[in-house]
């Protein structure tokens, strides 16, 4: 009996030696955020977003965003799929595979452009041809391609959601955004690609996992930075960045444009009380990146779109407390129906569009 119970006390000291020791890809920066209000007022909870219709994609995961092009839809996915989805007959085709992880997709002038987490920013023809346009900036590979967006004059704008994690290093998707998080360093990046002079450049840098982008009517770029709970703006030329929106309830994800000069935003998850409460204790983000991934903080299922106007305003909201739809991370209108994006559902989901009164 005296061997068991030092056995088990010697096996408690290196459990506790290993919490307290182990190395850990992250060395987490202190940092203060705004008290969460949580589900009020303008974001009052509805059920707007649940019992969405669904098209099934096969074997294409993760709708990450979508555009359209010529009447058809295309999506990107977890597994490197660019599918065609006719929103008519919801016939759905596979057009490339660029052999990485595609999430953001825009279309302009006939081509088709993604933000790729693997290979960079691809464009993409309607027969399938796919090309790399960039892979790197100022001699650094660009290591997360997020999503992107096309301004008037051609130049492309596309964020680098962390130079550290790599999405293709660290597995997945997911695990590569909670590494930066969890870190709360801003590694992150806003990158400026033109197609003329092929040259690409750094616009801003020091964000904590810029992710879904738009372009604003002035002329500056719309940021989420996920790990702040915000929406940036950006002056492109000097890259100056003030508050579109700032302390919402949740981790924001796309952001596209909606109808009539408004924008639609996607709010992947709402916001960590754990993660906020140890924003300032390095030490404790440290202990949870030791512990089985079971027994880590997650992500909560909840539906959340919010559409805004130029100005940052919220005109309202479409929620699905149950989160039915997971990870829903954003929405484009077309033809009267909003169709909703997914990090990780088979399906693409879609609800008619209710104009604003």
């Amino acid at each position: 009996m005296k061997k068991l119970l030092v056995g088990i006390g010697l096996l408690f000291l290196l459990f506790i030696g290993y919490l307290a020791f182990a190395p850990v890809p992250i060395n987490p920066s202190v940092w203060e955020p705004e008290e969460n209000a949580g589900y009020v007022g303008a974001f009052s909870p509805n059920t707007e977003l649940a019992n969405l219709e669904r098209i099934p994609l096969g074997k294409s995961v993760g709708p990450e965003d979508v555009a359209v092009l010529n009447g058809k839809i295309y999506a990107t996915s977890q597994t490197g799929d660019i599918t065609r989805i006719d929103p008519v007959t919801t016939q759905v085709e596979i057009v490339a595979n660029t052999g990485g992880v595609p999430l953001g997709i825009e279309v302009s002038n006939g081509i088709i452009y993604i933000a790729d987490a693997h290979k960079g920013l691809l464009s993409l023809t309607e027969g399938g041809e796919l090309k790399t346009l960039t892979d790197e900036v100022d001699g650094t590979p660009i290591l997360y391609a997020d999503d992107l967006d096309i301004a008037e004059n051609g130049i492309i704008y596309v964020s680098d959601a962390s130079t550290k994690f790599g999405a293709e290093d660290n597995g997945t998707t997911m695990a590569a955004s909670l590494l930066e998080i969890m870190e709360s360093k801003g590694t992150g990046r806003v990158l400026a690609y033109d197609p003329r002079t092929m040259q690409t450049r750094t616009v801003a840098k020091g964000l904590v996992f810029p992710n879904g982008l738009a372009m604003h009517p002035d002329g500056s770029v719309l940021v989420n930075e996920t790990g702040r709970y915000r929406t940036l703006k950006i002056d492109p030329e000097t890259g100056r960045m003030t508050d579109w929106i700032a302390n919402l309830p949740g981790f924001p994800d796309n952001i596209n444009p909606g109808p009539n000069g408004t924008f639609l935003l996607g709010i992947i998850s709402p916001r960590s009380d754990w993660l906020d409460d140890n924003a300032g204790k390095p030490g404790m983000r440290k202990l949870a990146m030791r512990l089985p991934p079971a027994m880590r903080p997650k992500a909560e299922h909840y539906g959340h779109i919010v559409q805004l106007d130029a100005n940052g305003k919220v005109l309202r909201t479409f929620q699905d407390p149950a989160g039915e739809y997971h990870d829903a991370t954003g929405a484009i209108v077309y033809d009267g129906q909003m169709y909703v994006t997914s990090l990780h559902e088979a399906d693409l989901a879609r609800r008619a569009y209710p104009d604003l009164d």
